[in-house]
């Protein structure tokens, strides 16, 4: 899922955390690696219980308002917003009578929730609803759960509950074992909309799996990520689907990748 980078966010100053990876060449990617198992056997993981206590520590100081936005805190120097996907969610919104209901899949305990929150204040209801791991979820459902923001162990228990038109994938499709059989499934459940923000892709060659590494002055760690070719991943999502929107964020790594937020929307005959 997406921990990591919640831990980068919300415990290294942007202008320092954009200055490590920019020494270090940006994103760096390392090997190529023909199974999940074997990226997996290569590197440490992100489901260390330590991960989950410095990100549960820096959201409370999030969520009680003394970091990020109020009070320029040691967490951010000044807040850091994706304007693409704030624009996305509104517009979203306001296709549906000024209410919003979304999944965040992988969405931590609430990073971009927390991030964007100011910006749907008004609207008539928000519900947020997050898939992450049991771990994460336990501790969202105990420090962060509200009347807009639950969490849920998995799509299915999630949409046991509620309905949501729109499933939000921010860096997050990368990092799966099986992305192409995730895009089958979340195609086949039918949300109307699908965001994608800050995903890595190649232009050209196959797909690649390969193993992402932090710096250590960052954060010592390291995971499996895919790097998928875009014209497949593409074609696949426009055959239910059609692209409203999409831009390449600023993220660079140490190989040719272009990372990319895009916003597509179910065909009416899908």
């Amino acid at each position: 899922m997406r921990t990591l980078r919640s831990i980068l966010k919300h415990y290294i100053h942007p202008p320092l955390s954009r200055m490590y990876y920019r020494l270090a060449g940006g994103v760096r990617f390392s090997g190529t690696y023909a199974s999940w198992e074997d990226a997996r056997a290569h590197s440490m993981g992100y489901d260390s219980p330590e991960i989950l206590d410095r990100v549960k520590q820096a959201m409370l100081r999030v969520k009680s308002g003394e970091a990020v936005y109020e009070r320029d805190s040691v967490l951010f120097d000044k807040p850091q917003y994706s304007w693409p996907i704030i624009a996305w969610l509104l517009w979203i919104a306001a296709l549906k009578d000024n209410r919003l209901n979304l999944v965040d899949y992988g969405g931590s305990l609430g990073t971009t929730y927390y991030q964007t929150r100011r910006f749907l204040s008004h609207l008539r209801e928000c519900r947020w609803n997050i898939v992450e791991q049991r771990s994460f979820v336990e501790a969202g459902q105990l420090h962060f759960a509200d009347d807009r923001l639950r969490f849920h162990e998995s799509l299915d228990a999630c949409l046991k509950q509620d309905h949501p038109d729109a499933l939000l994938l921010s860096s997050v499709l990368q990092y799966l074992p099986r992305p192409h059989d995730f895009l089958e499934d979340i195609i086949r459940r039918g949300f109307e909309f699908i965001l994608l923000d800050r995903t890595p892709f190649i232009l050209t060659g196959n797909d690649r799996l390969t193993v992402q590494k932090v710096p250590a002055s960052v954060y010592p760690a390291s995971y499996p990520a895919w790097i998928l070719n875009f014209d497949r991943f593409h074609a696949r999502m426009m055959s239910d689907y059609e692209l409203v929107a999409d831009y390449e964020s600023t993220d660079t790594a140490n190989i040719p990748v272009v990372f990319k937020g895009l916003i597509y929307r179910r065909r009416q005959h899908a």
